[in-house]
């Protein structure tokens, strides 16, 4: 679901919030500057608190093969300083605040924000607004650079099972579709990067009029505007050059790939995919991604949920399971499934039975009761996700960076209501489908399991 979003291996990164009072924290307001640079502020008084972010509409998915990651290294380098600071004094100064700060690069942007008391929010913007343009990129800061990822890629990936296998499951699902590829980029990609590949990225995306920046916190709506005219509007726009559409071929028939690796037990990862909102192309379609969602839901969220209730506590061939599916993406999706195992069970007799419980709700209708819990899951998120500055400027940041509207949070609980059972049911026929699945096994070699070193850096962990 939006409010947690699903990635795999791991479903979801929660939230532990308590319910709020919604008469404290008003409805977002939207402003755009001559340089076509977005603006949204979301008020919220419940603390001398501000949470300030600037998206880039960019990521993996703007890449293409040999340049893979590049996204991913600029944001590393947007650290190292600019015409005015030293390497490292950006986070020197949020520091001297009594704030945080950190950034992250995902499919479809790259984010950088601050948590600050609300009377250092013009100094952060001063901040931002001066590496938006002003980064300098030297050869020999690169290439130390460089190094740390393709060790951050080492410990992500390469000496990680789980993380090798999910990296491999998706560059099998996805063969034509930029997805194919990870956000920190391809091994062989990182060590032929230089400096100027970097700079030029950032010369083609790094630009105002492809940026959003979000308020949210202990504000008035007409004073952020009034800063951001004041430290983003000197900032000239770029003609911004839309990557070429690259579509995902039609997928003819299953697709299975099987990996051995240091681990205990063996894992499976399923994929199916699936339209979003962004991708629909009726208004038909939009309504089979709620459904999508509610059937996600229906399978994973709690225990009273198909996949642990059946298959976990009364089977109990498998030790753990989960479904996940995000109708927010910008390109087609995967509707997925994991599971591992119980002790002694092979991974062709877990993933049977999760095709048994696909094949219930092709021929089933789920019941009212399921629907109401889904719903009950919903609102509860909804309420969760309000209590939290940073939560709520995540979610407008990532929805308007891949196009959707800032306010598609506020009627996504209303649309899940609209779901019918048949419309569940349609979607499982429609698209978890026997030809149309990407099935990723990981089994033991027998050798030890690594121990993963401690990594510190500014990639944010959200690849």
């Amino acid at each position: 679901m939006l409010f947690l979003k699903k990635t795999f291996p791991h479903f979801a990164t929660g939230l532990v919030l308590s319910l709020v009072s919604f008469t404290s924290i008003a409805s977002v307001t939207e402003f755009t500057l001559d340089n076509q640079m977005k603006v949204l502020v979301k008020q919220d008084n419940r603390a001398p608190v501000v949470v300030h972010q600037v998206w880039y509409r960019v990521g993996s998915h703007f890449e293409h093969s040999g340049k893979t990651g590049i996204s991913h290294i600029l944001e590393h380098m947007m650290f190292k300083g600019t015409k005015d600071l030293k390497p490292g004094e950006f986070s020197k100064i949020v520091s001297k605040m009594g704030g945080s700060e950190n950034a992250f690069t995902s499919t479809d942007f790259t984010a950088y924000y601050q948590v600050v008391g609300k009377q250092h929010l013009s100094e952060v913007m001063r901040l931002e607004s001066d590496r938006m343009r002003n980064i300098i990129l030297t050869d020999e800061e690169f290439i130390k650079e460089r190094d740390v990822v393709t060790e951050e890629r080492r410990w992500r990936t390469e000496d990680k099972p789980s993380g090798k296998l999910y990296e491999q499951f998706k560059a099998t699902a996805f063969m034509s579709s930029p997805a194919h590829h990870p956000v920190i980029g391809w091994m062989s990609d990182i060590r032929s990067w230089t400096a100027e590949d970097a700079r030029n990225w950032y010369q083609q995306w790094y630009a105002p009029n492809n940026a959003t920046l979000v308020v949210v916190g202990d504000v008035d709506p007409q004073d952020v505007y009034a800063l951001a005219k004041k430290h983003y509007g000197k900032n000239k726009p770029e003609e911004i050059t839309a990557p070429r559409p690259q579509v995902e071929i039609a997928q003819e028939g299953e697709r299975r790939i099987t990996l051995k690796g240091a681990t205990k037990t063996p894992s499976i990862l399923m994929g199916f995919h699936a339209p979003t909102l962004v991708t629909a192309k009726d208004e038909a379609e939009k309504q089979e991604v709620f459904a999508l969602e509610v059937l996600s839901s229906i399978l994973d969220g709690d225990d009273s949920a198909r996949l642990t209730k059946n298959l976990v506590r009364k089977e109990q061939v498998v030790a753990s399971a989960g479904a996940g599916y995000d109708g927010t993406d910008r390109l087609t999706t995967l509707f997925m499934f994991s599971a591992t195992p119980s002790e002694g069970i092979a991974p062709e007799k877990a993933e049977a039975a999760i095709w048994q419980e696909i094949n219930k709700l092709k021929t089933e209708l789920v019941s009212q009761q399921e629907l109401e819990r889904v719903l009950a899951q919903s609102e509860a998120q909804y309420i969760y996700h309000q209590d939290s500055t940073q939560s709520q400027a995540n979610v407008l940041g990532s929805l308007v960076s891949v196009g959707l509207p800032a306010d598609t949070l506020d009627t996504w609980v209303d649309e899940l209501r609209k779901v019918t059972p048949e419309q569940v049911r349609a979607v499982a026929k429609k698209y978890l489908h026997e030809d149309k699945v990407t099935v990723a096994t990981l089994i033991p070699n027998g050798k030890q399991v690594k121990k993963s070193a401690n990594h510190v850096s500014h990639a944010g962990g959200a690849h």
